[in-house]
């Protein structure tokens, strides 16, 4: 989808490129200031997204409370996807060895 359709948001699409930082930064996780030169974004605006995030489940606080990172639910939702991929693949794989038995 482009943004030159009506349904575009900046600020929607603003806290989507500030989750999309903190990935790969599952370990040390990132301060709000990194985050926000990150995304090419004002630090409150960046602590602002966080705090959504935080408050959606989607980002953790490190317990020394200066960092975030994204929180081990995207990572269960990830580990769905994997799942269910598989099970796609093993569902495919029965078929196509039903269709090229030999008969």
């Amino acid at each position: 989808m482009s943004a030159s359709t009506n349904y575009y948001c900046e600020s929607q699409q603003r806290i989507l490129r500030v989750l999309m930082c903190l990935f790969g930064h599952e370990i040390d996780g990132l301060t709000p200031g990194q985050v926000a030169k990150m995304a090419e974004i004002t630090a409150s605006k960046a602590t602002r997204d966080l705090w959504n995030l935080e408050d959606a489940g989607l980002v953790e606080r490190l317990p020394d409370g200066n960092k975030v990172r994204v929180s081990p639910r995207l990572g269960h939702k990830a580990l769905a996807i994997l799942h269910s991929l598989d099970s796609a693949k093993r569902q495919l794989d029965e078929i196509t060895h039903r269709y090229t038995l030999n008969r």
